[in-house]
């Protein structure tokens, strides 16, 4: 006697054994701790959770039974690169995206990801009509002040190309997203680097994606045109410290909690305490000056970064020591403190 029902579902099930087999969910290869493909650095923070540099942008990527979930996409002209370094890590289908701000190189890759990630989960929904993925596979969330700064009024053209916009944005202070097996907090930080900055923290994980609301490389940039300002960057600040659990002395990183900055080395607890220290002395430095009736030139010229200046000044590129400077003042005598 034949049981079509039975004969059913074990082709079903050959199916799946093929498909797994030919997309492994896993790392594609074994990684060491840290390793280079294309001059970009791809750094095992967690057993499941990845960071590329080298691109411009940090990049995290975690991994797991859903797919990849990717924070930023790194700029444009990196795409490729980028792709390569993250197919280096795992062969599984780009699921989510999350875009920390409009910043280019934050989210440049987006359109190439989202294309690469919808195709790979429609030659998975074909073998399976009844659709037993969710719909709406891939996603690109971010804060809505971030859409409004990709896109452009009517009549102007916008600077980036509309598949690489966010398909889903929110406005509220927060938005949980619950994806392999963890659940991931999207904060918002008003007036911070800039207007729509958004912090991504992986709870499991316990890892922290900042973007450049931390930076290793440089003094804060504090984006005065598109909504930033010196007083929401260190509440932001305070709000990550109070997250972060510190590593204990002597004991290895992964105890306490990972920090992502949006440019430079993986740092912790104690890293953001230096950096938001670092900003609240030049500010004190910044307005000491300015009760002295000092202009900005005059400031400028009496180097209130003075022992910070080694670390993360710089004298060219698009973020200098005296745009720092020139912002720190122009928030003091705005009547921000």
């Amino acid at each position: 006697m034949e049981f079509p029902a039975l004969r059913l579902a074990a082709v079903v099930v050959v199916l799946c054994v093929g498909v797994l087999n030919a997309a492994p969910w896993g790392p594609a290869q074994e990684l060491a701790s840290s390793t280079s493909t294309s001059e970009l650095e791809i750094l095992r923070i967690r057993p499941n959770f990845y960071m590329i540099a080298g691109a411009g942008a940090n990049i995290a990527v975690q991994v797991g039974v859903d797919g990849v979930v990717l924070v930023d996409t790194g700029p444009r002209n990196r795409v490729d690169d980028v792709m390569a370094a993250v197919r280096k890590i795992t062969a599984a289908p780009i699921r989510f995206i999350v875009n920390t701000s409009a910043d280019a190189d934050h989210v440049g890759g987006n359109d190439t990801f989202l294309q690469a990630g919808q195709a790979s989960f429609d030659t998975i929904a074909n073998l399976f009509p009844r659709n037993y993925f969710l719909s709406g596979a891939v996603a690109i969330l971010a804060h809505e002040a971030v859409l409004r700064r990709m896109t452009a009024p009517t009549g102007q053209v916008s600077p980036f190309p509309a598949a690489a916009w966010p398909t889903e944005t929110f406005e509220a202070g927060r938005r949980y997203v619950y994806l392999n097996d963890e659940g991931i907090e999207v904060v918002h930080h008003p007036a911070a680097h800039t207007d729509g900055d958004a912090t991504v923290f992986f709870r499991r994980s316990d890892v922290i994606v900042a973007g450049d609301l931390f930076d290793m490389t440089r003094f804060p940039t504090i984006d005065l045109v598109r909504g930033g300002s010196l007083k929401g960057t260190l509440q932001a600040l305070n709000r990550l410290i109070a997250t972060a659990i510190p590593s204990l002395p002597d004991v290895s990183r992964e105890v306490g909690t990972s920090v992502i900055p949006g440019h430079g080395q993986v740092g912790d607890q104690f890293d953001l305490l230096d950096y938001r220290d670092m900003i609240v002395i030049v500010r004190d430095h910044v307005q000491d000056l300015i009760d002295k009736g000092m202009t900005l030139e005059q400031i400028k010229a009496a180097n209130p970064t003075h022992g910070f200046r080694r670390r993360y000044g710089s004298d060219t590129g698009e973020w200098t020591t005296e745009m720092f400077v020139e912002a720190v003042y122009r928030n003091l005598v705005e009547g921000e403190k």
